[in-house]
């Protein structure tokens, strides 16, 4: 699934992506990924959407109480100040929270892929330990199935007695 460029369609625009190859920006893209992220766990907190409506309730009380010389935001224009900093604040809170998504999706492949080697490996490891147990089966049959009797105990030990007379070099017998 590679494209003819070298790229994958299936990467997302990251690492270099967003900055051009061969960018000479002082900011690294890491950097750049590393506060996106920040920034899109922040903005999930209920400690920020608190914070934000707080800010607003202010910010609207301000323009709507106080004297018209100290409003800087009047209701009569419909608070367009308040307004564009709200429409700014989304238009860079989306793209980041993107890339943080992007980069989550690259973290996750790698920890799927290192799942998926780690299965391969138990369960090779697992037919290795049955292909042992069914070994260590088949020779214990083997060995149940030659009865041991008093007569191939006594021949076992009369061969034994034989090899120690033969290794005792007094030749007397014990």
């Amino acid at each position: 699934m590679m494209a003819k460029s070298g790229r994958g369609f299936d990467l997302p625009r990251g690492r270099s992506g967003m900055l051009g190859r061969g960018s000479s920006s002082p900011v690294s893209s890491d950097t750049f990924g590393r506060f996106s992220e920040a920034f899109a766990r922040a903005m999930g907190t209920s400690g920020f959407l608190i914070g934000m409506s707080v800010f607003v309730a202010i910010w609207l009380w301000w323009n709507i109480a106080m004297p018209r010389e100290w409003q800087f935001d009047p209701a009569a224009t419909n608070f367009t100040l308040l307004t564009l900093i709200l429409s700014l604040q989304a238009s860079y809170a989306a793209p980041l929270i993107l890339l943080a998504q992007n980069r989550q999706d690259d973290r996750d492949r790698v920890q799927i892929e290192q799942d998926r080697q780690r299965a391969e490996r138990n369960l090779a490891d697992t037919e290795y330990l049955a292909r042992e147990i069914v070994a260590l089966r088949m020779a214990l049959e083997e060995r149940a199935a030659q009865p041991v009797t008093r007569e191939v105990l006594r021949a076992e030990l009369k061969a034994l007695l034989s090899e120690l007379r033969d290794e005792d070099p007094a030749g007397s017998a014990p």
